[in-house]
């Protein structure tokens, strides 16, 4: 009987020795605490199957990223699954693993529909719409113009009649061939007229549709419309992001002036309500929070990387942990199991 006393009791001390603390932060989807209490997302499931293979017993401590940064600095925490990212700043003051997870900043801003009247008078006067009109204007004339030189001497009745006469009815014959209106008061008679006429009346069948394109996106380009188009609209516009980020490094290195919140989806309702022109923050996550918390028609992401981010699990300098985590991370990532766990959350 004291044989296994004494083996039950070292067998504790071997599972309180090998047992490390979890610090986190909630960041969905990457970080996502259950009702429940339990944990899941993207960055969870991947160190369930790491701790898993190590056979590291884990307890989890929630923190914010200003603490969970700190609590892996001091060895609080044996590592931090989070979707925390690496610069070079972090490195000098804790260790990294293999990144598993590779993405850029991007900024949300608000998505604005456009009606009415006023909205099509904006878009009918914008710089677009006239340089389409300005292009059909342009071909038209070279087209009448071709057509004036061969018919203005053998067609003098319908082309001819003084310079700018002659002109201007080759235009009209230009712009009412290209319509297919073709009124028959203006007809080339000399072959190099007819010749122009007859290639001109195919080259128009294309030319049409891609004018007509051109002035129907000119008139709605600004149905969903933002004032912030990249990098440079952010230094004249309201910003947010989050204290201690990688975003706010960003931000602060490019000398913009911004605002914090708690959390990202703090500054996403901002946008949505109008109080806030812009959050700058890690893409899948501004994507994830705007599709989840039905902010799509409110709120959307810009095609743009404003800066590439790498995740990684952050443990502390020198931690021995290192090597055997970077094994299994880069073993799972390269698996086909790591594809599906980033479909279920991503859909892609």
């Amino acid at each position: 009987m004291r044989y296994l006393f004494t083996f039950l009791i070292l067998l504790t001390s071997l599972s309180a020795q090998n047992k490390i603390i979890v610090g986190t932060k909630t960041a969905e989807p990457f970080v996502i605490k259950q009702q429940d209490g339990s944990w899941g997302g993207v960055s969870f499931e991947l160190w369930r199957v790491v701790s898993n293979e190590l056979q590291l017993n884990y307890d989890v401590i929630e923190y914010d990223l200003e603490g969970v940064i700190k609590s892996v600095e001091t060895e609080e925490v044996g590592v931090v699954v989070s979707p925390l990212t690496i610069t070079a700043e972090r490195e000098e003051r804790f260790d990294f693993t293999h990144p598993y997870y590779v993405t850029g900043l991007s900024i949300a801003v608000a998505a604005k529909e456009e009606a009415g009247l006023l909205s099509l008078f904006k878009r009918i006067i914008s710089l677009e719409f006239f340089q389409a009109i300005g292009a059909l204007v342009l071909i038209l004339s070279v087209v009448g113009f071709i057509t004036w030189l061969f018919e203005k001497d053998k067609n003098p009745d319908q082309f001819g009649d003084g310079r700018s006469k002659g002109l201007w009815s080759s235009f009209w014959f230009a712009a009412v061939t290209m319509t297919t209106v073709g009124y028959g008061d203006k007809a080339p008679k000399s072959i190099g007229g007819r010749v122009v006429a007859l290639v001109w009346m195919f080259a128009a069948i294309i030319i049409i549709s891609s004018i007509t394109a051109a002035i129907a996106s000119a008139l709605t380009v600004g149905q969903l419309e933002t004032n912030i188009k990249g990098l440079g609209d952010l230094y004249k516009s309201s910003v947010g992001t989050i204290a201690e980020s990688s975003a706010e490094s960003f931000l602060v290195d490019k000398r913009i002036n911004y605002s914090t919140f708690k959390s990202v989806s703090d500054g996403l309702e901002e946008i949505a309500n109008g109080n806030l022109d812009a959050f700058v923050y890690d893409a899948p996550i501004l994507k994830y929070l705007i599709k989840n918390y039905n902010l799509g028609s409110k709120v959307k992401v810009l095609p743009t990387t404003l800066e590439p981010v790498y995740y990684g699990f952050a443990i502390p300098e020198g931690s021995k942990l290192r090597e055997e985590l970077n094994r299994e991370i880069i073993k799972y990532i390269s698996d086909k199991k790591w594809e599906d766990v980033l479909y279920t959350y991503f859909g892609e």
